[in-house]
């Protein structure tokens, strides 16, 4: 049975606004908790933290459900995308730190469409920030480029979902990225779910395998 919507507030550790969930139980506990960046499509940028609430890993919380993580998820400014603030990214994460009970050996990074292609990106510039990516539907902007930077992260568990029949953002791009990451060295999954559009997001948050699956993997790091 699901509960009440989460209240989510507005974090203030950085110059990109955010949202915060913190699970059940965090209040009143001492233990670190696993920490989870979210990165929302081109539809949810602005400058309103209530749209972030519209689609993906933010609307599965807004509906009650619950998750063992602390969520992160900022909000990229209007006519801009998320490759152009990854210092910001990477900057909230470290401050996230400070600020709350986090497991740092559990620190996990997800997005969906312009979201799975700011994770992509993120993830080469800073290869050593998290335990495991998922990226959904989502691509590098400068393909042509980037199979050089894939040999980063040829350590990261990583798991990318996409729709067959997406005309967004093309399942080639998932498959060229996968393929070169596998050339290099790296072990990707790729679930791609056949007949289905570019919303490949939905049944992706909706799936439990994909927690237990992020929360089985440990960066070796210290605070």
């Amino acid at each position: 049975m699901q509960t009440q919507p989460h209240i989510f507030t507005y974090g203030k550790l950085s110059d990109l606004p955010y949202l915060v969930y913190l699970p059940d139980g965090y209040e009143t506990s001492d233990d670190p908790y696993p920490l989870l960046l979210f990165l929302h499509g081109k539809g949810e940028r602005g400058n309103n933290l209530e749209l972030i609430k519209k689609e993906g890993l933010t609307a599965k919380l807004e509906s009650g459900d619950n998750l063992p993580f602390i969520v992160i998820a900022p909000q990229c400014p209007l006519n801009t995308k998320w490759e152009y603030h990854l210092i910001g990214l990477y900057q909230l994460v470290r401050s996230c730190f400070d600020a709350y009970q986090v497991d740092v050996s559990r620190v996990y990074i997800t997005g969906l469409s312009m979201g799975g292609a700011g994770t992509w990106s993120l993830i080469t510039e800073y290869p050593n920030l998290f335990a495991a990516a998922i990226p959904i539907c989502g691509r590098e902007r400068n393909e042509l480029d980037y199979p050089e930077r894939l040999k980063k992260i040829i350590h990261l568990p990583l798991w990318h979902f996409h729709g067959s029949a997406d005309t967004i953002v093309p399942l080639s791009s998932a498959e060229y990225l996968v393929s070169h990451l596998k050339e290099y060295g790296g072990n990707p999954k790729l679930t791609v779910y056949d007949d289905v559009g570019h919303d490949s997001w939905t049944q992706t948050y909706a799936n439990p395998e994909i927690y237990d699956w992020l929360l089985s993997h440990r960066l070796d790091v210290e605070k």
